[in-house]
């Protein structure tokens, strides 16, 4: 085995751990020091604290959170499917609605259990 063709890898990777680590020290190095109680006070709103900073938070924003990603990414799964409707014939379409069809039933299931009401 020649090792040589491993050298454009490992070259990329101390790039890449370069480009990632300098602009780190330089800023550590050459940019300003000099702190204060104001600056290293915890910052809220321009006001002192008045929670615990980890605090739980409802499961419900969880809940929605995924949600969202989840159908965000779904829909962008159209995107191709309509780019390439000519190409991918009926049969393309007809999957479509299938996959749409389900993205619905999802939405009626989440919508029947409550899961997107907030309270």
């Amino acid at each position: 085995m020649n090792l040589e063709q491993y050298l454009p890898i490992l070259l990329f990777i101390l790039v890449g751990i370069a480009v990632g680590i300098i602009p780190q020290v330089l800023g550590y190095v050459l940019g300003p020091n000099r702190p204060d109680a104001e600056k290293n006070s915890p910052y809220e709103c321009g006001f002192e604290a008045f929670e615990d900073a980890r605090m739980k938070f409802d499961v419900r924003y969880y809940l929605v959170a995924i949600l969202f990603i989840l159908f965000d990414l779904e829909i962008a799964f159209l995107f191709p499917w309509a780019l390439a409707l000519k190409e991918v014939g009926m049969a393309g379409f007809i999957g479509a609605v299938i996959f749409l069809n389900i993205l619905v039933v999802g939405f009626v299931y989440e919508w029947k259990k409550g899961a997107l009401d907030w309270e």
